[in-house]
């Protein structure tokens, strides 16, 4: 029997071995990114100094706002609990734009954008540096990662079948990694060492990345947690229907789409075309200007985070939008985790509150998997592991090549003495 899964970890490793190693390198390059770049970019990501009083949510997204052309609207503020952490200022376009201001000054820092670095990793991580194709054609890159993992999870498997140890003192060898008895010796414990500690995680890594691959399998994957997909939907989006509450407020919480604030706009379009006819009719341009602000889409932003604040005093991050705002915690698990509320834009008031903890399954699941495969559901310590994990997953192909062609270089030469 070993032998057959000695044959299967082989020549499964052979041909995926390299992309294995790519995807596990570039996964571990993107455990630490947010540190990394607030490390590298404190001014940016934080303010100079910390004043007393911050300027008013809505007073900043209106400052950030009169800087932005017609095509692209403010949709959201973000704001830390730590005070010394600049506001977050959410647009409209593209993707996950925003920009961050000093909220104690005014002082725009400028518009967030992903270091080329990390770009580059997250591409090789995701689709091997390839992109969609606009015809809708075969995304290769996508397709060969996918098929990559899923071979990994063979090996991985067929891996620890092969070295099963026989007694606790054959297990005991096989944690240990000689580093003076020759490079040969030091990098086959390294192949066979690193594979049994790392095998856990490198498998659950490899099961939940492949949510993101292939559409069949996250149906599956959902199935075995009671959670029932729709059918019919796209790869990148398919789940239940009520997860869709979920994705509603994953979209909340980055930033709103920009067509309930094109609405808001309008609405703000009229009433201020009404106020300025008034105005002009009675010569008070100072009712105009304050009928402007009453009408602003941001104007009680302030007021709507001050509730939410007082009413979760362990949040980590609350953003509001135009009608919406999520509350996110510093706790273990789901590190997407939030409360949900709607309110009022006219004058503030929460009218309804979706709490993370009364959602099932379906509305937790999406959260659950990215949290578990980027190993941030733990904490940090979580994060040092997968990242450890992560790196000498990256190293086991080419150990495994090392080890092979030594092997076939060995058998040769006995071939020819023979």
């Amino acid at each position: 029997m070993k032998k057959i899964f000695r044959q299967i970890h082989l020549w499964l490793s052979i041909p995926f071995g390299l992309i294995i190693t790519v995807i596990c390198f570039s996964g571990a390059a993107l455990v630490f990114e947010n540190e990394i770049m607030e490390l590298c970019r404190h001014d940016f990501y934080y303010v100079s100094k910390v004043e007393e009083t911050p300027l008013p949510a809505g007073e900043l997204a209106q400052k950030v706002a009169a800087t932005l052309p017609d095509s692209i609207s403010v949709t959201g503020i973000s704001i830390s609990s730590d005070p010394a952490k600049a506001y977050q200022v959410n647009l409209s376009k593209p993707r996950r734009a925003s920009v961050y201001i000093d909220q104690y000054t005014g002082e725009i820092k400028g518009k967030y954008e992903r270091a080329p670095f990390f770009t580059t990793m997250f591409k090789l991580h995701r689709w091997l540096l390839d992109s969609m194709k606009p015809d809708g054609g075969i995304f290769w890159g996508k397709m060969i990662v996918g098929v990559s993992t899923l071979m990994f999870v063979f090996v991985l498997i067929s891996g620890i079948i092969i070295w099963i140890p026989r007694n606790a003192k054959a297990l005991k060898n096989s944690l240990k990694i000689s580093v003076n008895k020759g490079w040969r010796r030091f990098w086959y414990d390294l192949h066979i060492a690193g594979g049994l500690y790392t095998f856990i995680f490198l498998l659950v890594l490899a099961l939940t990345g492949l949510t993101w691959s292939f559409g069949w399998y996250r149906t599956g994957f959902y199935k075995a947690f009671g959670v029932e997909a729709t059918q019919g939907t796209s790869s990148q989006e398919t789940t239940s229907q009520t997860s869709n509450k979920e994705r509603q407020g994953e979209r909340n919480k980055e930033s709103n789409k920009d067509g309930r604030h094109r609405g808001d706009e309008k609405r703000y379009s009229r009433s201020e075309g009404r106020n300025r006819s008034e105005s002009h009719n009675r010569g008070e341009d100072r009712e105009e200007r304050r009928g402007n602000r009453e009408y602003s889409p941001y104007a009680l932003w302030q007021k709507v985070y001050e509730q939410l604040k007082v009413q979760n005093p362990d949040y980590k991050q609350i953003t509001v939008s135009n009608g919406t705002a999520n509350v996110s915690f510093n706790r273990f698990g789901n590190q997407r985790a939030s409360d949900r509320y709607s309110f009022n834009p006219r004058n503030g008031e929460i009218t309804e509150a979706t709490l993370y903890k009364d959602l099932d399954n379906s509305g937790k699941i999406r959260g659950w998997i990215f949290s578990v495969h980027v190993g941030s559901w733990g904490g940090m310590f979580t994060r040092i592991l997968s990242f450890i994990a992560s790196l000498l997953g990256a190293t086991l192909p080419l150990t495994g090549y090392y080890l092979w062609i030594k092997k076939e270089i060995a058998r040769s030469a006995r071939k020819r003495r023979k």
